[in-house]
């Protein structure tokens, strides 16, 4: 009679594992594939990097504060220090440089800002996929961890009955 326990709880144990197989290949292939990227490895173009870098010196106080010197040295000479300026009093060529300036300088920045929203795109694109893994490994970890609870919780019942069953036998021998 213990003997068929056994045997009946060994079919049991490996019906279950049989049923578990195929979601822990899926596991596996989740756990051997890398499914992180790391956005430092990507190669910039020249006009890539010079973008991020002009719009890195024109958005600090550096560039403000050499442009406002640069400004006011051109409106000094022109004022005070020229007797025939080259570009008279309503700075009509200050005008056109600074318009210039922008009309360049607008499109770079705006260019090294979409490179920018481009990379915390592919971040956050990067970290659902690793939170998406990491939710799939947690919830196989849990459902073994309860498949493991039911197997041992099958084991002591067993355990339990065939102890009982034993004592039984012990009982009525010595009778």
């Amino acid at each position: 009679m213990e003997s068929i326990n056994k045997l009946d709880l060994i079919r049991t144990i490996l019906e279950d594992v049989e049923k578990d197989i195929f979601d822990e290949e899926i596991i596996h292939t989740l756990l051997e594939q890398k499914v992180s990227k790391n956005p430092q490895n990507e190669v910039n173009t020249f006009g890539q990097l010079a973008a991020d870098k002009l719009a890195q010196f024109a958005g600090s106080w550096k560039f403000i504060i050499i442009f406002m010197l640069i400004l006011f040295a051109w409106i000094c000479t022109n004022i005070f220090f020229l007797l025939n300026p080259f570009d008279p009093y309503p700075f009509i060529l200050l005008n056109l440089v600074l318009s210039c300036i922008a009309a360049i300088q607008a499109p770079v920045i705006m260019m090294s800002q979409n490179r920018k929203e481009e990379k915390d795109r592919s971040r956050s694109e990067n970290d659902y996929k690793v939170n998406l893994k990491t939710e799939f490994i947690i919830e196989d970890l849990y459902n073994k961890i309860d498949e493991l609870i039911k197997n041992q919780n099958k084991i002591l019942k067993t355990i339990e009955k065939n102890q009982t069953e034993i004592t039984h036998l012990e009982k009525t021998e010595q009778l």
